[in-house]
């Protein structure tokens, strides 16, 4: 019987050791590629500050920092294996959608139409994105590394809120200067009579991804994000009114699954 329960008591220590060092790899694993991440879209941003000081001018600019972009941003795709192995307790959907998006701007419009990369509206997005992963990576590094400072925290849940409708705003303006340029070309299309009798226009399908923006990035995005706000702020006035009191214990709980369903809706912007 004492032997059965020492088995027991060994098993058991076995198993927590195993979880422990597979926490630890999988902490030093993400603090790595979050280190990685900051650094590489702090590259993006000196390269971009550093390119408009001496030309003067956004002409030409994409095309500078295109290759540093491109690797980047589809390196990316690595957390989208995150979510699926459960290393990060993120939708595999969302984050797949979001990633893919921001690739889907990068490849098959901004690089691929060089008539657009001088627009106004692609250096919009690219600026945009540059402020969002930069306080994003760092606000996931500095949390893994357990020294979170203020201004940072502040960032990430207060900067999303101009950055977000900004990125749109330049995403769809870009998507929208392409049009002309994809219409000419016929550029991405198959078009009847051909061998594989399939007929393909990316014309409609850039004209279908601008109509995705509506649900896609308003009613999924904004619409919780502001409800969540809202509820978040109910919660801290409760709070004021509670101190010491149990609801004041249940309010300080509930504040922080808010937080953490803001961090998660808020992934792309801030």
């Amino acid at each position: 019987m004492a032997s059965s329960e020492e088995d027991g008591t060994v098993e058991e220590k076995e198993n927590n050791n195993k979880k422990r060092t597979k926490s630890a790899l999988t902490t030093a694993w993400l603090t790595f590629y979050n280190i990685a991440m900051t650094a590489g879209w702090l590259v993006l941003a000196m390269a971009m500050l550093r390119f408009y000081i001496k030309k003067g001018t956004h002409k030409g600019l994409y095309r500078s920092i295109a290759r540093t972009l491109k690797f980047f941003q589809t390196f990316a795709l690595v957390e989208v294996g995150h979510c699926a192995i459960g290393i990060v307790r993120t939708s595999v959907i969302v984050t797949g959608v979001q990633v893919c998006s921001r690739i889907f701007m990068v490849w098959l419009v901004a690089s691929s139409i060089r008539q657009i990369q001088n627009e106004e509206s692609v250096i919009l997005f690219l600026v945009v994105w540059t402020v969002t992963e930069i306080t994003r990576y760092s606000y996931y590094t500095f949390k893994l590394l357990n020294h979170l400072p203020y201004f940072v925290k502040w960032a990430r849940y207060n900067f999303f809120i101009v950055l977000y409708p900004l990125g749109v705003i330049g995403e769809l303006l870009s998507i929208y200067a392409a049009l002309p340029f994809v219409r000419r070309s016929g550029m991405y299309s198959m078009r009847l009579p051909n061998k594989y009798n399939v007929s393909f226009d990316y014309y409609y399908c850039l004209i279908i991804v601008m109509l995705s923006y509506i649900p896609c990035k308003e009613t999924v995005c904004l619409e919780p994000t502001f409800k969540l706000l809202q509820t978040s702020f109910s919660c801290k006035t409760h709070l004021t009114h509670s101190k010491g009191s149990k609801l004041a214990v249940r309010m300080r709980s509930i504040n922080k699954k808010v937080i953490g369903s803001i961090s998660s809706i808020s992934e792309n912007y801030g």
